[in-house]
């Protein structure tokens, strides 16, 4: 009667040494699709914030075009007005300053902001020059005129301003006033 108990212990410690080593190979596949889901979950999460990222990007951009367009409009609205207003004729003015500032209002609230030029130093990144013009007046590369307005849009220039730009005289010029 010994041996039966004494292979019945054998054959639990066996049994219980399969379901340990079983235990431990599930653990470890568990392990594994809990790592790998970690990793999925990371590359979703990244995707997702370059995804929005990227419809960011494309709103800025159509925006950007939109009012460009939007631009242009005001602009023209803003010289039919400045010419109605030469011709003396009040009522298409008040109808068109109407309509100027309503179409101001809108491309402003969208972030559009004009660039101040005159009386600035030219920055090649806001101003475009057109031509220089020689002058004792102000010092060398400031904005004495501004050609065409320029615009920010959320602080990235849309447009630059067309401008003119002081230089100093030639020296040949200065010579002779300073002879007299």
């Amino acid at each position: 009667m010994s041996p039966k108990p004494e292979n019945e212990k054998t054959t639990c410690t066996k049994r219980m040494a399969d379901i340990e080593a079983a235990l431990t190979e599930k653990t470890k596949l568990a392990e594994t699709y809990f790592s790998q889901l970690r990793f999925a979950r990371a590359d979703l999460e990244n995707l997702q914030k370059h995804m929005q990222k990227r419809i960011e990007e494309g709103v800025t951009t159509e925006k950007a075009k939109l009012i460009m367009q939007i631009l242009t409009v005001a602009e023209e609205v803003d010289l039919a007005l400045d010419h109605a207003k030469k011709a003396q004729n009040s009522s298409p003015i008040e109808g068109l300053e109407m309509i100027s500032k309503k179409l101001w209002k809108i491309i402003s609230c969208e972030g559009l902001c004009s660039i101040e030029a005159i009386g600035r130093p030219f920055n090649p990144h806001r101003h475009e020059a057109v031509l220089e013009i020689e002058t004792c007046d102000c010092p060398e590369g400031m904005v004495v005129q501004e050609v065409r307005k320029g615009y920010l849009l959320n602080g990235e220039v849309l447009r630059p301003s067309l401008v003119n730009v002081s230089c100093s005289p030639s020296s040949v010029k200065v010579k002779k006033v300073n002879e007299k």
